[in-house]
């Protein structure tokens, strides 16, 4: 049973969390975990959400925050349907990395950290997604795609756009 009451999060979500705060050694070790559970729940993670889970976690907002703030794949700002983050660290950007952030921007017709106007994908350059044996490399939501070239990514782009994404349900 959760401690906080009137949680902003589901019951099932404020159970998962529960249960995440128990069973690492440090509570605090949790953190990342729920961060991304929040995202998931909320589409980003609020001021509300960094506050109730340093209220669970024991921590300060501001420990929170700083968490918040390192990785990439956390947001603290809605964004479209699909979040595509365009990597253009050393080995993408020796592979094109550059050239497909501008192609995607010329397609979607936004710049970084931009939503198109019917809500669909947002556009983020990124420092590094970890896939650098197969760069130039792009996330999207949770899923990559690798090895890519304009074409392939019109390709990606029109799959989500049909709902035929990698992660669409």
């Amino acid at each position: 049973m959760s401690s906080i009451a009137n949680s902003i999060f589901t019951p099932e979500t404020a159970a998962r969390f529960d249960k995440l705060a128990s069973i690492y050694p440090v509570k605090r070790s949790a953190l990342v975990p729920m961060l991304l559970y929040a995202q998931d729940e909320i589409g980003y993670v609020s001021n509300a959400a960094v506050a109730e889970i340093a209220e669970r976690l024991d921590l300060l907002e501001l420990d929170v925050r700083n968490v918040l703030s390192y990785y990439s794949m956390l947001r603290t700002a809605p964004v479209g349907k699909y979040n595509v983050q365009v990597c253009t660290n050393i080995s993408c950007m020796l592979r094109g990395g550059f050239e497909l952030l501008d192609h995607c921007k010329k397609t979607l017709h936004i710049g970084h950290k931009e939503t198109t106007a019917d809500g669909l994908f947002s556009l983020e350059e990124v420092e590094c997604i970890g896939a650098c044996c197969w760069a130039p490399a792009v996330q999207v939501n949770y899923d990559f795609h690798e090895d890519l070239t304009p074409a392939k990514m019109d390709a990606v782009l029109e799959d989500y756009r049909a709902g035929r994404g990698k992660d669409v349900k």
